[in-house]
Order: C-alpha cells, then structure tokens, then sequence
C-alpha cells in the first residue's frame, strides 16, 4: 500500500519533459529485440532521439541489443568489394541493403538537373549529345 502511495507521489512530480522522456525510453527499449528494417517504421518525437541500449550502453555492440542490427566488422570497400572480420565474401550483395528512397542509389529517384546520367543509356546519349554539337 505504502508503494502505491509513493508511485504516485512519483508520478506526481515528474514534469512533463520527464514523463514523455521515459515513455520515448520505454518505445525505444520495445524496438531492441527486433529493431525495424525500413526507416519509415522507427519512431518519431522524443524516441527518434534516443539510442537502443540507452544512452551509456553498458555492453559492447556485439553483445548488447545493437548486435540485432547486424555484424560490427562487415566492411564495405570502394572497389564495391565487403569483408567481414578481415575475410572477403562471395557474395558482397548479401551484405548490401535496399536504396534509401530518393537516394543516389534508388534507381527510381527523379535526376536533378545539371548531373551526369550515370547509366549506359545515359552514356549513349551524351556520346550521340556531343556528336550533334560537333556537327554543328
């Protein structure tokens, strides 16, 4: 009965920054065990800020809720080569995620002007571009 009492006495104090800083702990908290794979799907307001594990987390990232967003020593390289734990892969698309919408890498993002069309057809018609500009 005394627990009770102080609870709410607690509860009574808290201000609303405090009480809206636990609930986004408690959101955040509920996503460790299966961390959403879009981003679309991670919390909005105060949760959006708050780092799975808390903030000091006591465990390293292999150990602690962290390791369920994936490996630590996966290593992406320039060459478009991946290496995990120093060793490469077979198979570096396995180690590659979806493009961001709207990304440099969404191929179903809108060109912005002025940039070079990247793709093979975008190469035949710059080469076809230049063409038309010697001629004239």
């Amino acid at each position: 009965m005394i627990d009770d009492d102080e609870d709410r006495q607690d509860e009574e104090q808290k201000s609303p920054d405090q009480v809206e800083n636990e609930e986004a702990e408690q959101e955040v908290k509920a996503l460790e065990e299966d961390p959403p794979q879009n981003l679309e799907d991670w919390p909005e307001g105060k949760a959006m800020y708050k780092t799975l594990g808390g903030a000091e987390g006591g465990s390293s990232y292999e150990d602690g809720p962290t390791a369920n967003l994936g490996k630590s020593d996966v290593r992406h390289h320039e060459d478009g080569s991946v290496t995990v734990g120093g060793e490469k892969v077979d198979d570096p698309d396995e180690y590659k995620g979806d493009p961001i919408p709207g990304g440099p890498t969404d191929p179903n993002a809108p060109k912005v002007s002025g940039e070079r069309d990247l793709t093979d057809d975008g190469e035949e018609k710059e080469k076809e571009e230049e063409e038309d500009d010697d001629k004239d």
